[in-house]
Parts: C-alpha cells; structure tokens; sequence
C-alpha cells in the first residue's frame, strides 16, 4: 500500500476501532455497584482499577478494571476494589 492509501485508511481504522470500545454510558450506577448493559464492551484499555465482578449466579471473580469485567457475558454488574476489600 502506497503512503496515500496509508493516510486514508488509518484514520478510518482507528476510528472504527474507537466504536467498539465501551463509553461510560454502556454501565449503570446502583446501591450495589455497576450495572454492565448490552452491547457488551468488546476492547478494554489495559489499565490497572480493581473491581470485584459478581457473576449471574452469585460468585465473585476479580477483575482489573470495570470494562474487563462487563466484557465477560456471564458478569452482572462490579463493584470497585478487589474483592477482598469489596467485601
């Protein structure tokens, strides 16, 4: 691909990319924790913010951070913290 094609096609690359992450409005806010709502986040950014997932049937898995989470079909919704500490 010749550098003019590469110019053109980047751009539209990354910001199809830009669509499949999650925003802040894919989750929300209960008593509990955080909600994580359909469509499912299916990039996450690798950064490290501890959250405990609790998992349809009520188990708890550790995750580190809230799109790694809601990106887990069976997740529910997370709290933040690990899950020694959400406890």
């Amino acid at each position: 691909m010749n550098n003019f094609g590469k110019l053109i096609m980047y751009p539209i690359l990354i910001s199809e990319l830009a669509t499949c992450v999650a925003e802040p409005s894919d989750t929300r806010t209960i008593v509990d924790g955080t909600v994580c709502l359909e469509p499912r986040p299916q990039i996450c950014t690798l950064d490290y913010r501890p959250v405990c997932g609790i998992i349809a049937d009520g188990s708890r898995q550790e995750f580190s951070n809230g799109c790694g989470a809601c990106s887990v079909p069976e997740v529910v919704s997370f709290v933040e913290n690990t899950c020694e500490t959400a406890n």
